[in-house]
């Protein structure tokens, strides 16, 4: 059996094992407090658990997300770039080219702009 193997199998049965021992030793005291819903330990009032906001906090943490995980797809080239010959370069330009035209295009669209009731001064 090669170490593969056995760690296929080794890991999912210990994690079940785990699991079935913690579903049967863990104290079950459920009470008020710890089954409502934490918010800075007030109960929230009637009507402001739930608030509106724009979706465009969603779209700005996408694109944070995405150019963050594009900066580790450039980070290799950057520590091997003595060892890289002119095709690796190429890549490496064509990876910035995209990534430019999309930042000029979400600037275009004015995707990274917020704007919120706080914002909003008077």
């Amino acid at each position: 059996m090669s170490t593969t193997t056995i760690f296929l199998i080794f890991v999912p049965l210990l994690s079940l094992i785990f699991l079935t021992v913690n579903l049967i030793l863990a104290p079950k005291a459920p009470y008020e407090e710890k089954d409502s819903v934490f918010e800075c330990g007030f109960h929230s009032f009637l009507g402001q658990n739930r608030s509106e906001f724009s979706i465009s906090f969603f779209i700005f943490g996408l694109l944070f997300l995405l150019f963050d995980l594009e900066i580790t797809v450039l980070y290799p080239y950057v520590v091997s770039a003595y060892n890289n010959e002119v095709y690796g370069l190429w890549i490496f330009v064509v990876i910035l080219v995209v990534l430019t035209l999309g930042f000029v295009f979400e600037i275009g669209k004015n995707a990274l702009s917020i704007w919120s009731r706080q914002s909003a001064k008077k």
